[in-house]
C-alpha cells in the first residue's frame, strides 16, 4: 500500500501546487499591469442600497443573491420586465442600466447601487411602444416590454440602422408567438421618422 501511495499523486501535493500556481498567476497579472489591489467586497445578510429608478431616487433592501429582476418586481412593483429565463436569453427581462441594456433576470442587485435603471414603464409615451401598436408587434405581449426597451437602447446608438442592424441589435430577444415580422416593421418605422406622434 506504501508502494503506490508514494507513485500516486496525494492531495496535500495537489494543494501545494494548486497554491504555488495562483501565486504564479498573481504574480503574472501584476508584471502585465493588471490591477491586483482591488479585494474582492464580501457582503452577507441584507444590505441597503440606494439608485435611481425611472427617475427617481431609491431605496432598496437586498441581499448578495437579489436580482434585479427581483427587486424591481417586487420592491417597486416594476412588472414589466418579466421572469422568462433565468440565463437572460429570453430578452423578456431587459432593462437599461446607464442607458445600456441589460439582463435584469442575472444581473445582481448589489451591482447596479448607485446607477440609474430605466424600466418599460417609463417608455409609456416614447415613441417605441406607440410603433409597436401601430404595426401588430405584439400578441400574447409577454416579451414585448424586453423587445420595448431593446430598440430605445438600440435606436439611442443606432437612430439610421439598416434592416440588417437591426436584426442583429434585436437578436437577443425572443418572441415565442413569432411576431418578429411586425416589430422589424416597427422599428424601421421609427428609423424613417413615420411616427407622427
Amino acid at each position: 500500500m506504501s508502494q503506490s501511495t508514494s507513485k500516486g499523486f496525494s492531495r496535500r501535493e495537489f494543494l501545494r501546487g494548486s497554491s504555488a500556481a495562483a501565486a504564479a498567476s498573481s504574480v503574472a497579472s501584476t508584471a502585465i499591469g493588471q490591477d491586483t489591489a482591488v479585494a474582492p467586497q464580501v457582503v452577507t445578510g441584507e444590505t441597503s442600497i440606494t439608485l435611481k429608478i425611472n427617475g427617481e431616487s431609491k431605496t432598496a433592501k437586498v441581499e448578495p443573491r437579489t436580482t434585479l429582476l427581483d427587486m424591481l418586481r417586487y420592491q417597486f412593483d416594476l412588472t414589466a420586465a418579466k421572469p422568462v429565463s433565468a440565463d437572460g436569453s429570453s430578452g423578456a427581462s431587459t432593462v437599461l442600466v446607464d442607458g445600456r441594456p441589460v439582463m435584469a433576470s442575472s444581473t445582481l442587485a448589489l451591482s447596479v447601487a448607485g446607477k440609474e435603471i430605466t424600466t418599460c414603464e417609463s417608455l409609456v409615451d416614447d415613441e417605441v411602444p406607440r410603433a409597436f401598436v401601430e404595426h401588430d408587434a405584439q400578441q400574447c405581449g409577454f416579451c414585448t416590454p424586453g423587445f420595448v426597451v431593446a430598440v430605445r437602447a438600440f435606436l439611442n446608438q443606432h437612430p439610421d440602422a439598416t434592416e440588417e442592424q437591426i436584426l442583429a441589435g434585436l437578436n437577443g430577444n425572443i418572441c415565442r408567438c413569432g411576431t418578429y415580422a411586425n416589430v422589424l416593421q416597427a422599428v424601421v418605422s421609427l428609423v424613417k421618422g413615420e411616427q407622427n406622434g
